[in-house]
């Protein structure tokens, strides 16, 4: 058995302070510093790049063909679009997200003079008012409104205070950690991503024999707006694993315990030979799995691949109910992650050709034999074979 056991109480401590960390797209400096802080006091030394995409390198005992595990720091969120004369501000979504689930949401607008607190409400709230107009109003983002907690009653009050359009709204996540293993949160998609591969880390930096070869350990910051992984690789990655929520529901295969394998997103399949390799580590190692293909979906393993990356890709996930909205998931799944990511990060590799980004001829190459034809076990009669 090489995969590692999971500190997972570690685990749902460092969930809980990256979900009180706000960190929409583009809002994020706060929560790298506190990952880089995480890292240090594990003994590692975090680089950064110029936006702030984190890295630490986990030393093989060889550089080459590395391998790459990420997540995202970054969250949904909303900016303003426009400050309205009723001292209200127009909403737009930071990320994919509906604004049914916005509504109702206590939130944080980050102005160059401060923080200011307030919510998301429908454009008709009051049943006092509107009677049953409220549950015949439209749902989208033009029909939302933010409503300031502040003295604040037209445009002109809102200048006053220091809010532009333009200013960063954050979504309260109001997280729950029940006594039967659910988290129920807003932001699940990463945080706990990024939570678990911190967990994954501390169990590798307390075992006493390196990795194969070198694992960088990457938190991207602008996944939720499809930049992700783009930028953050170097030349030495030859395969990327991207850790992120699986869309458990109706059609879909994923679940909210064990680990889900992604087979393929929007952007087409992930790759042949690191997929099944992941899957093998999960039947050697008695992880709980299984598979899915998602539709509408693309993660950071997609977006290194999109923005020119000559490295194989895959996606593990743990299922999340209701993803992009009041999102649940199960600590089962995220100790699931994290002991594959682990026994994949001491697992030997497998294609030694990937060390180099090209080479001459086919000595080392893959290989994908055609399937032998499934034997049939039918019973015969000498009618011949039964219905």
């Amino acid at each position: 058995m090489t995969r590692l056991a999971i500190d997972t109480d570690y685990l749902a401590r460092t969930l809980v302070r990256l979900l009180a960390t706000p960190s929409p797209t583009g809002y994020t400096d706060t929560v790298v510093r506190e990952t880089c802080a995480e890292l240090e006091s594990l003994g590692l030394t975090p680089t950064l790049t110029r936006r702030g995409a984190v890295c630490v390198v986990l030393r093989g005992r060889e550089a080459r063909p590395a391998r790459a595990i990420v997540s995202h720091l970054d969250t949904l969120g909303a900016q303003v679009k426009q400050l309205k004369d009723n001292g209200r501000l127009e909403l737009v979504p930071i990320g994919t997200w509906s604004a049914r689930f916005a509504e109702g949401a206590r939130v944080t607008v980050f102005t160059d003079r401060g923080a200011v607190r307030g919510t998301i409400l429908p454009l008709k709230a009051s049943g006092h008012i509107f009677n049953e107009e409220i549950d015949s109003l439209p749902i989208g983002w033009p029909m939302t409104e933010l409503r300031v907690d502040a003295r604040v009653h037209s445009k002109a009050d809102l200048i006053a205070l220091g809010i532009e359009v333009g200013d960063i709204v954050a979504i309260d996540p109001q997280p729950e950690f029940l006594a039967n293993g659910y988290i129920v949160s807003r932001h699940l998609d990463d945080k706990a991503g990024v939570a678990l591969m911190l967990a994954a880390l501390k169990a590798l930096t307390a075992h006493n024999e390196p990795p194969p070869v070198d694992v960088h350990f990457i938190f991207t910051i602008a996944e939720e707006v499809g930049v992700g992984a783009s930028s953050a690789l170097t030349d030495d990655v030859a395969s990327v694993v991207a850790v992120d929520n699986g869309t458990s529901g109706p059609g879909q295969n994923s679940a909210e315990f064990g680990v889900t394998i992604a087979m393929a997103d929007q952007t087409g399949p992930f790759d042949y030979h690191l997929t099944r390799a992941l899957i093998r580590l999960c039947r050697d190692e008695d992880i709980i799995f299984r598979k899915d293909v998602f539709r509408y979906y693309r993660s950071d393993a997609a977006s290194a691949v999109v923005a020119g990356h000559d490295v194989r890709n895959a996606l593990v996930t743990f299922g999340i109910d209701a993803s992009h909205g009041y999102e649940r998931i199960h600590m089962h799944a995220l100790r699931s992650v994290a002991e594959l990511l682990s026994a994949y990060a001491l697992s030997p590799v497998e294609i030694r050709r990937d060390a180099v980004e090209t080479a001459r001829g086919l000595a080392g190459f893959t290989r994908q034999p055609p399937p032998e034809p499934i034997a049939e076990d039918l019973a015969v009669s000498q009618e011949g074979p039964l219905a």
